[in-house]
């Protein structure tokens, strides 16, 4: 089995390290293609107006200056010679799920991989913040993911179907189990740090304020916090087919 992996933490992130043991319990014909720099919350993004870098670090190892989504374009069009049989995004450093999936360049990465024909899979690591630091405890991954993939790659997924896979923040002897999960709701609070720079012009930051959640039972965030594994089975299709009929009922006026 060849596998492509990528990520949104960069080239030297430690979940793509962990990524890559993870990938060769399952195949020793590995390759790596991943953004020369931190690319989270990019989302589905191309890079259209800028070239594309690409360097060489090692034997089936790239680093690329641009986006996650151009990372898996560039490993099946340019760097690889035969297409892969899988698309491992990740690991990210924090959990994906609820609105983050919009959001998250990891789950670009899978999205590329399926829009390209191929079985493709975000991994996440959920963590803590101590003393102002992260802690996050790559060991989950690494223990519980090489057989967990083992029993989804051969799963028939319909065209257009990829799989959001997210670790709990514990040890790994304490994960409670897997559950089969749907996306969650949560709110992000997102807020904006007005700050001056040495001359007095302004610029700002982007930050995280206090999320909220509905933890209701089955989604991702639930599975999460009584030490799951989720697994949500994530579609291209964005259409909301629950309101068709009302929309055409609308627009010839019969409703």
């Amino acid at each position: 089995m060849r596998i492509l992996l990528t990520n949104d933490d960069g080239i030297h992130a430690e979940g793509l390290a962990a990524l890559e043991r993870i990938a060769r319990t399952l195949s020793d014909d590995v390759w790596i293609v991943a953004p020369e720099t931190d690319q989270s919350g990019l989302a589905h993004s191309l890079s259209l107006s800028e070239p594309l870098r690409l360097r060489k670090i090692s034997d089936k190892h790239f680093a690329l200056r641009g986006t996650p989504t151009d990372c898996v374009i560039m490993g099946i069009k340019q760097v690889m010679d035969i297409k892969p049989d899988l698309v491992l995004s990740g690991v990210n450093s924090g959990s994906n799920v609820a609105d983050d999936v919009t959001y998250s360049g990891t789950i670009a990465g899978a999205i590329e991989g399926t829009m390209q024909g191929i079985r493709s899979f975000a991994l996440s690591q959920a963590y803590v913040y101590e003393n102002g630091m992260r802690t996050v405890p790559w060991e989950v991954c690494e223990a519980h993911a090489p057989a967990l993939l083992d029993r989804l790659i051969p799963l028939d997924l319909p065209d257009g179907t990829f799989l959001n896979l997210n670790f709990p923040n514990c040890r790994p002897e304490e994960v409670e189990g897997i559950d089969v999960t749907s996306q969650g709701k949560m709110a992000f609070n997102l807020q904006v740090d007005a700050r001056a720079d040495g001359r007095g012009f302004p610029y700002y930051w982007l930050k995280f304020g206090e999320r909220a959640g509905a933890f209701n039972e089955g989604t991702d965030i639930h599975a999460l916090k009584h030490r799951k594994i989720s697994v949500t089975p994530l579609k291209l299709d964005l259409t909301d087919y629950s309101v068709q009929d009302r929309l055409a009922r609308a627009l010839s006026g019969t409703e």
